[in-house]
C-alpha cells in the first residue's frame, strides 16, 4: 500500500514494483479461467486526472450520488467518497477489481458500494454523476463506453471523463473543464509525465 502519485492524498494497493512483469505475467498464465489483465493494480492516467479534479473541486460532487464505471482500483471512486459526495457506487466487469476497490476505500476511511458489472448495466438520473476514467483505449472499449455513456446523459446524469488523449478518446463529444501534468508510472505509459484531461460528455 503506498500513497498515489498525483494524488498523495489516496493511498491504493498497486503494483508498484515490476508493474509490466505483473501485466505479462497475467496474459500468460492460465491459473484463472477467462482472467482479465490487471487494469485494478495499477492507477492510470485518467484516472488520476479525474481524481485530482474531483479532490480539488470538492463542489463538484458534494451531496450528489455517483457512479464510476470500470472503476478498477477503485482510485476515482474513492476520491468522489473522500471529496463529500452522497453515495458512491464502483462498478468493473473483473470481480478482482471490485475486491481490490472495497479494500482500497478501507484503506482511506471511506464507504462506497462496488459491484461486478458493466457500463451497459448502469443505471443513473437527474443530479448524479458518472465518471470513467481512462476507457478509450482499444476500439471496441470506445465504442461501448460512448453508447453508454450518451444514455446516461441523456437520462439526465453528468458524465464526467479523464483521460491522458489516447487514440480513441472522442474529443468532439466533450467539453474540457481541467488539464493536468500527470505524474505517472513510467513502464505503462514510456513517460514518466503525461497530459491528461478531464472533460464533460456534451454531444
Amino acid at each position: 500500500m503506498a500513497a498515489v502519485p498525483f494524488v498523495p492524498e489516496i493511498v491504493l494497493h498497486l503494483a508498484v514494483d515490476d508493474a509490466v512483469d505483473l501485466w505479462e505475467s497475467t496474459q500468460e498464465s492460465g491459473d484463472v479461467d477467462g482472467a482479465d489483465p490487471p487494469f485494478w493494480a495499477f492507477a492510470w492516467a485518467g484516472g488520476l486526472a479525474l481524481a485530482r479534479y474531483l479532490l480539488d473541486a470538492p463542489d463538484v460532487v458534494r451531496g450528489r450520488r455517483v457512479v464510476d464505471v470500470a472503476t478498477g482500483s477503485g482510485l476515482v471512486a474513492v476520491a468522489a467518497a473522500l471529496a463529500g459526495a452522497r453515495q458512491v457506487r464502483a462498478v468493473d466487469v473483473d470481480p478482482l477489481a471490485v475486491v481490490a476497490a472495497r479494500r482500497n476505500a478501507q484503506s482511506n476511511g471511506v464507504r462506497l458500494s462496488a459491484t461486478v458489472g458493466s457500463v451497459t448495466d448502469v443505471t443513473a438520473g437527474p443530479g448524479d454523476l458518472v465518471m470513467a476514467g481512462d476507457v478509450f483505449y482499444d476500439r471496441a472499449m470506445a465504442e461501448q463506453m460512448l453508447t453508454s455513456l450518451r444514455r446516461l446523459r441523456d437520462c439526465g446524469a453528468e458524465v464526467l471523463i479523464g483521460d491522458p488523449y489516447r487514440s480513441r478518446l472522442p474529443e468532439h463529444a466533450l467539453s474540457a473543464v481541467a488539464t493536468y501534468q500527470v505524474d505517472v508510472d513510467p513502464e505503462l505509459e514510456q513517460a514518466p509525465m503525461v497530459a491528461a484531461m478531464v472533460g464533460r460528455l456534451t454531444s
